[in-house]
C-alpha cells in the first residue's frame, strides 16, 4: 500500500471538487491526532478512528471504482473487514486494522482511482457521487461522537453560545402535507416516496429545551444517577439526551415528543427556530413510508425498521447541511447518548387551548 500523502490533483470537474472537498475535510477533521489515538478504541460504543477511515475508502471503491466503473476492488481481502455489516462495532477493536498511515494511504490509492473513472466514464445521474459523498460526511459526524467522548475534538469543536429567540409555543393547524423526498434530486430511499399525511392540529416549541431548563428538571427531579447534560451555555440546546431521557422530560413538562409527520410539517411551514444545533428526538419509530422500496441495498435502512429505533429530525452542529435536509430521517436506538441529540417539545393542540 502506498504512502498516507492522501493529497489528490486538482480537481477536473465540478463533482471532482465537491468530493475533494469533503475529504480535505475528513483529513483535516483527525491531523491533530496522533496515530496511537487514531488507532485505539476511543470508547466501547464507538470504532476506531481507523475503521472508520479505511470504511471510507472501501465504500467509495464498492461503489464508484467497482459497481461503477467496473473495476476490481483494490483490496478485496479487506472487503469483510470493513463493511459495518460483517464487522460490527464491538469486534472492530481486537482486529488487525489497518495503522493509520495505511487507513489514510487506503483512502488516497481509492480516490486516485475514483477520478480516474469518473474521468473515462463522467459522472452519470450524480446519484453515485452523493451517495459517496454524504456517505463520507456522515462518518465524520460519527467519529466526532468518538472523539467526543475522549475529550478530542478538534478547537473550537463543539461551537459554544446560546439559542436565539425565547421559548414559546407555534400551533401548526391540522390538515394533510406532503411527507417526504419528491422524485426528484438525490434522497435516501426511507425519505420516499412522498406521501400524504393527515395530521391533527398540534403545539411544537419554536426552540429546543436549553441546558439551564435540563438542569432544574434534573435537580427537580433528583436524577443524577441516571441523566447527563451538556456543561455547555445555560441557553443552549441541551446535548447528548437519550430518547428515554427526552421523553421523560417532556412528560414532566406536561408535553410530549413531536412525531416526525409534525416535526416535518412544522419544518416546512418555516416555524421551528434553531435547528441544526442537536438532532431532536421524535416519538415515532423508524418504520418504512408507505410504498417504500430499498434502494440501492437494503442495508441502508430496511434491516432497522421496526419497534427498536426511534428517529431524530433536524441534524446537528456536526452534520453537514448537504446530510441535514428537511426530510432527512436519523434513528438509533433509545437508550443511546453519544449522538448529538437534545430535545423539542410538543403537545397536543387541547392541551394549549
Amino acid at each position: 500500500m502506498r504512502s498516507a500523502d492522501s493529497s489528490i490533483a486538482p480537481a477536473r470537474a465540478p463533482e471532482e471538487r465537491l468530493l475533494n472537498r469533503v475529504r480535505d475535510r475528513t483529513v483535516a477533521l483527525v491531523a491533530h491526532l496522533t496515530p496511537a489515538e487514531l488507532e485505539r478504541v476511543l470508547d466501547p460504543l464507538m470504532s476506531p478512528l481507523v475503521w472508520d477511515l479505511a470504511h471510507i475508502a472501501a465504500y467509495e471503491d464498492l461503489w464508484l471504482c467497482s459497481r461503477y466503473g467496473g473495476r476490481p476492488l483494490l483490496h478485496p481481502e479487506l472487503a469483510a473487514m470493513y463493511d459495518a455489516f460483517e464487522t460490527p462495532r464491538a469486534v472492530r477493536g481486537g482486529l488487525r486494522l489497518l495503522d493509520s498511515a495505511g487507513a489514510l494511504g487506503y483512502l488516497a490509492e481509492v480516490r486516485e482511482r475514483s477520478l480516474a473513472v469518473l474521468a473515462e466514464r463522467g459522472s452519470g445521474d450524480g446519484t453515485l457521487i452523493e451517495l459517496v459523498m454524504r456517505h463520507e460526511l456522515q462518518h465524520t459526524e460519527t467519529m466526532r461522537q468518538a472523539m467526543a467522548l475522549a475529550g478530542l475534538l478538534p478547537s473550537g469543536e463543539p461551537p459554544a453560545g446560546p439559542v436565539g429567540g425565547r421559548s414559546a409555543w407555534v400551533r401548526i393547524d391540522g390538515g394533510p402535507f406532503a411527507m417526504g423526498a419528491g422524485p426528484g434530486g438525490f434522497a435516501y430511499d426511507n425519505e420516499r416516496p412522498r406521501h400524504a399525511v393527515f395530521v391533527p392540529a398540534f403545539d411544537i416549541a419554536r426552540r429546543p429545551v436549553t441546558n439551564a431548563e435540563w438542569r432544574a428538571w434534573v435537580e427537580a427531579a433528583d436524577r443524577h444517577d441516571r441523566s447527563t447534560a451538556s456543561t455547555g451555555h445555560p441557553d443552549a440546546p441541551v446535548c447528548h439526551v437519550s430518547w428515554h431521557d427526552a421523553d421523560a422530560f417532556a412528560r414532566a413538562a406536561g408535553a410530549r415528543l413531536p412525531a416526525e409527520a409534525e416535526w416535518e410539517k412544522a419544518q416546512a411551514a418555516g416555524v421551528l427556530n434553531d435547528t441544526g444545533y442537536v438532532w431532536e428526538w421524535t416519538s415515532s419509530y423508524f418504520v418504512g413510508y408507505p410504498g417504500f422500496k430499498a434502494h440501492p441495498y437494503r442495508e441502508y435502512s430496511e434491516v432497522f425498521f421496526g419497534d427498536r429505533y426511534r428517529v431524530l429530525r433536524g441534524g446537528s452542529w456536526a452534520t453537514d447541511r448537504r446530510v441535514a435536509t428537511p426530510t432527512f430521517r436519523n434513528w438509533d436506538l433509545p437508550e443511546r447518548r453519544q449522538i448529538f441529540a437534545g430535545v423539542r417539545l410538543a403537545r397536543d393542540a387541547e392541551a394549549g387551548a
